[in-house]
């Protein structure tokens, strides 16, 4: 009778420590999936541009110099016409994350800068320049230069950059979605994001 009750506990012992050995080995299966899951949707974001825009623009250019001292002064001017197309893009294969497996958390570290690209298209118009003073390359570099800032000023003021950053959020909830499906956490600047209206909030750090 002993060694039949002695039987009996050695096989619930094995079998025990075969289902808690499958356990967790299925465990931590789940856990390698879930990983490379993450990984792949990260890399599958690529390169995001997000928003376009037009801006049409019309400058008066002019210049002065004195000649002969300031006995004669030789003037030069043109308007300027310029059509410039906007582009405002977020590269997310920059972004710098960390995945912890053992508390599950994908850990966004960085987003990387907005890029801000500007082409624009020139058109000149009533140019007038004195003998003295004629138009050179330095004039033309001057007036791009110049366009260029308040340009990106009039950008800066648009809506164009909220638009980009709203495209932006959308692109990261697809992380909080997939890791709130797998029982992850997302975290961006070690805070836990619990719900998806939290991302909105990065709007703030990204200004």
């Amino acid at each position: 009778m002993r060694k039949i009750l002695f039987g009996v506990i050695i096989t619930l012992v094995v079998l025990f420590t075969f289902k808690y050995c499958s356990d967790k080995q299925e465990d931590k299966i789940v856990l390698k999936e879930s990983t490379a899951l993450i990984q792949e949707q990260i890399k599958n974001v690529g390169k995001l541009v997000v928003t376009e825009g037009h801006f049409s623009e019309v400058f008066t250019y002019k210049n002065s110099k004195d000649v002969f001292g300031d006995l004669i002064s030789a003037e030069k001017k043109a308007i300027v016409i310029v059509n410039a197309d906007v582009t405002i893009g977020y590269d997310l294969s920059k972004i710098e994350y960390q995945i912890d497996e053992e508390t599950k958390t994908l850990k966004i570290l960085s987003i990387p800068k907005e890029e801000i690209k500007i082409s624009p298209d020139f058109e000149y118009y009533d140019m007038q320049a004195d003998y003295l003073n004629p138009f050179e390359a330095k004039d033309y570099n001057s007036i791009k230069t110049t366009v260029k800032k308040s340009l990106m000023k009039k950008v800066e003021a648009s809506e164009l950059k909220s638009n980009a950053q709203n495209r932006l959020i959308s692109e990261l909830s697809k992380f909080f979605m997939l890791t709130n499906s797998l029982g992850w956490t997302l975290e961006y600047n070690q805070s836990p994001i619990l719900e998806l209206r939290e991302l909105n909030n990065l709007k703030n750090i990204l200004d």
